[in-house]
């Protein structure tokens, strides 16, 4: 595919409309790992419904504030951008390099994801897993490569296929709580049952399940209409989302036996086999499949737009700023698939798992940091008269970076020292491309002079 030379005026062609965006939030959040969630809430018990309400209230501070800023600042990269304005170059490009790695090397397990389930259904796949996965990724990879509009109408098509099991398990927990007399069949909600330790740990574990709502942030340059898209986008994926996973992993978790769920690697499975047969179980697990495809599509789309982000900005080498004919930036999305390649293929080598469980934890922590970032953006922002006056956004973005604070606490010291390690990882880099730049304007200037 041949690729024009980058230009400061270029426009890339707009193909995101309202409906790509609302899949591209709500499919890069609903991936494989709702299927699992209510294993690891199901022994919280009605914990986990208090825990989904407060992390649905954080989504939806955090939601406010992605659409307040993509309002006055619709550029591409999403975070990267708005800390760029508020807290200059320097910490948006360490803030972005973080990103951009956690997101390639968290790629690995969306991917995996996709061919688990396929191997339950299908266990002569199994052996040939990873070339099936790495043939997973790279088909995706050419898919974004063709072009943002085909990309999002892969999304569009998969977030519709995966929302079809979700509402059948919402219909199949609805007929049982309203068959047996209004939730006879619910375990009974006992107020000493509910205490501050088992919310918190169910916010932190359903925390997890809204990471990817600034997804439409990040192509901003592409979207139609982008400052009232991607905030309305972005609000209204967040609260559907919500919903969904507050209603369906909940009913599972607590219609399930508590034993059988919290012992299960398919819950939801279990749960609609237990009632509608094994073969309803095994159309769980294609969707699964499909869940994961589509979540794996929006994530290779975000891990070619950032690094092309900051190499329009000149914070990285200037040809991956290179864009196709459809302005497509085929370089960076190139080189983010070379590298989620390379981790793929160590995890599944043998002898590189510590290695790779190594990796998962050094990103950890690192990707809810945009999160704390964006809120404490915009608030800066707000005080400098450069977001609108709307009364309830000061207040809002606190509430928000307390939230992101409290979301990177709860992900432990490990991860924390880890994704510190990260971050600073960018600062040499960072100082590399500055020397090279102050070289290479020194160098031209020779040449007029």
């Amino acid at each position: 595919m041949s690729e024009a030379a980058p230009s400061p005026t270029a426009n890339p062609r707009r193909s995101l409309g309202f409906w790509m965006c609302l899949a591209l939030v709500t499919g890069n959040m609903i991936g494989s790992g709702v299927y699992l969630l209510p294993a690891s809430l199901a022994p919280l018990g009605w914990n986990a419904v208090f825990g989904w309400l407060v992390t649905i209230a954080g989504a939806l501070c955090l939601a406010f504030i992605f659409a307040a800023l993509a309002r006055s600042f619709p550029k591409a990269g999403g975070p990267y951008a708005y800390c760029r304005e508020a807290f200059g170059p320097f910490a948006a490009f360490v803030v972005a390099w973080s990103y951009w790695i956690s997101i390639w090397v968290g790629n690995v397990a969306t991917a995996t994801g996709v061919v688990a389930p396929l191997s339950t259904v299908f266990p002569g796949i199994a052996s040939h897993s990873a070339l099936i996965t790495a043939g997973v990724v790279w088909a995706l990879t050419a898919v974004n490569c063709v072009g943002t509009r085909t990309a999002g109408q892969v999304q569009l098509v998969t977030a519709i296929l995966k929302f079809l099991p979700l509402a059948a398990v919402a219909a199949l927990s609805a007929l049982l709580i309203a068959g047996d007399g209004g939730g006879a069949a619910l375990p009974p909600l006992e107020a000493e049952a509910i205490t501050f330790g088992g919310v918190t740990a169910a916010a932190t574990l359903t925390l997890w399940a809204f990471l990817g709502l600034e997804s439409a942030t990040i192509p901003a340059e592409k979207v139609q209409n982008a400052g009232r898209t991607i905030g309305r986008a972005t609000l209204i994926g967040t609260a559907v989302t919500g919903a969904i996973y507050l209603f369906v992993c909940s009913s599972v978790a607590l219609l399930l036996p508590a034993d059988q769920a919290a012992g299960s690697g398919a819950p939801m499975a279990d749960f609609v086999e237990r009632h509608w047969g094994g073969g309803a179980g095994t159309a769980i697990a294609l969707f699964a499949a499909v869940s994961a495809f589509g979540a794996l599509n929006g994530w290779i789309l975000l891990q070619g737009e950032i690094p092309w982000a900051m190499a329009k900005d000149g914070v990285l080498p200037r040809w991956l700023a290179g864009t196709s004919r459809r302005g497509t930036p085929v370089r960076a999305h190139i080189l983010s698939s070379v590298l989620l390649t390379i981790v793929l293929a160590l995890n599944h080598s043998r002898s590189m798992v510590d290695l790779f469980t190594f990796l998962i934890l050094l990103t950890t922590g690192v990707s809810l940091v945009p999160f704390l970032v964006s809120a404490l953006a915009a608030w800066r922002l707000r005080r400098a008269g450069r977001l609108p006056p709307v009364p309830a956004l000061p207040a809002i973005a606190v509430l928000a970076a307390v939230y992101s604070l409290w979301a990177i606490l709860g992900a432990g010291r490990e991860a924390i020292g880890w994704g510190a390690v990260l971050l600073a990882s960018g600062v040499p880099v960072y100082w590399l491309m500055r020397r090279s730049a102050a070289a290479g304007k020194a160098a031209e200037q020779g040449s007029v002079g």
